[in-house]
């Protein structure tokens, strides 16, 4: 199995999850639209990914 592309951490202590894509840190999410954002940066299409998928 492929590594995912965009990885979403849990929750850190600030309520924000860090946002990995591709082996880079892209930030740090506090909404789903901030996650959102962050798929679209990183050349994905949001209609096309499930954020609650665990692969």
């Amino acid at each position: 199995m492929a590594a995912a592309p965009i990885v979403v951490f849990p929750p850190d202590e600030d309520g924000g999850r860090r946002v990995r894509g591709r082996g880079a840190i892209l930030g740090r999410a506090y909404s789903t639209a901030d996650a959102l954002g962050f798929l679209r940066r990183a050349g994905l299409d949001p209609d096309d990914v499930t954020l609650d998928d665990p692969g």
